[in-house]
């Protein structure tokens, strides 16, 4: 596995995926030829050629051909997935149909298809259809009974304590971070967000996992992982965007793996007994704790119990019971008063996990 990891192959997608190892890849990252269909070249208004749709790499003769094409790719890529890996695909209209069917029938099973909104899409020069300010990743496990990961709350702290939702506005590659060449052109037409990929690793993927791109481009997969202190595997086709990609990563800081987004679920945190909050002096007995919207109270007592009115038990308990509810996570519903603000007190038990 060795010769593979952190390198960029040259040659067939399909021929090279079948050399990976068996299960040795936790992710996969695929933004395959689009099958655009255009016979003729795209002008804009002022008559300059659009770069990239009629290039040889996304030409096709026949859906069927595209299809077969699709399979291949698919059915090799799976091969190479770990049971509990997962795959990426992003296409737009033209594509991510058919891919999303021959995902399904290949056992793959779809966990979200995510919209990327475009804050600033290519306009729709003809001006016969809408305007295409979106593309679609369909994000799917080897399996149903797959284990896979997603890094809930490292994904939530990146969307401001909100769960993160399936539309992601993210800007198109502009300025800088735009590969151009000598004559001033796009390096590559479809070079995608560095913003795109770390969102889309970030989420799936642990810290030295190991990420396949069989269709690597210019590389923004390798430069992204290597970033996050994940490992890469990229095969592209063309030796100048092998040339380029690799370029590109050379130059690439390792961000340290204490400074990477890394929040692990709730379930693998530490347990902090409420007691715990009492013993360390966060809360005293006698104290009230509240709702957020002030209905209910309830006291404190030296054992770590509440009580309010005639219920009396723990945290969850007693919240569950002055709801109505059969179940009630206390740590997010009771707050305490701290400086003249109302907290929840899972705040006072994170407290305790950082000191740990």
């Amino acid at each position: 596995m060795n010769r593979f990891l952190n390198k960029v192959l040259n040659g067939n997608s399909v021929d090279l995926l079948k050399t990976i190892p068996k299960e040795s890849v936790d992710m996969i990252f695929a933004d395959p030829p689009y099958n655009l269909q255009l016979s003729n070249n795209l002008h804009r208004p002022d008559q300059s050629v659009v770069n990239g749709v009629t290039d040889e790499w996304d030409q096709f003769s026949s859906f069927k051909e595209y299809d077969a094409f699709t399979f291949s790719w698919l059915e090799a890529a799976r091969k190479s997935l770990k049971p509990d890996g997962t795959i990426w695909v992003i296409g737009s209209y033209h594509n991510i149909f058919r891919i999303g069917f021959i995902l399904q029938n290949l056992g793959f099973w779809i966990l979200n298809d995510v919209v990327w909104r475009k804050t600033n899409p290519m306009p729709n020069f003809r001006g016969k259809r809408f305007t295409n300010a979106h593309e679609t990743l369909i994000w799917a496990s080897k399996s149903k009974n797959s284990k896979y990961t997603f890094n809930y709350e490292a994904m939530k702290s990146l969307n401001g304590d909100l769960q993160m939702r399936s539309d992601w506005l993210i800007p198109i590659c502009t300025g800088t971070e735009r590969l151009k060449n000598e004559k001033g052109e796009k390096f590559h037409p479809t070079q995608k967000p560095e913003n795109l990929l770390s969102r889309v690793i970030m989420s799936s993927t642990k810290i030295n996992d190991i990420i396949l791109d069989p269709f690597f481009g210019t590389g923004t997969t390798g430069v992204v992982a290597k970033r996050l202190n994940r490992n890469f595997i990229g095969i592209e086709a063309d030796l100048n965007y092998v040339d380029e990609s690799i370029k590109r990563i050379n130059n690439t800081e390792v961000i340290q793996p204490n400074e990477v987004i890394q929040t692990p679920p709730k379930t693998q945190e530490k347990r902090v007994p409420f007691g715990i909050l009492l013993e360390t002096g966060l809360i005293n007995p006698g104290e009230l704790l509240t709702d957020f919207r002030n209905r209910w109270t309830a006291k404190v007592r030296a054992d770590g119990s509440l009580i309010s009115k005639d219920n009396k038990g723990s945290i969850h308990s007693v919240g569950a019971a002055l709801q109505g509810l059969p179940a009630c996570n206390g740590w997010t519903f009771w707050h305490i008063k701290r400086s003249g603000k109302l907290i929840p007190i899972d705040h006072l038990r994170s407290t305790i996990r950082l000191s740990a």
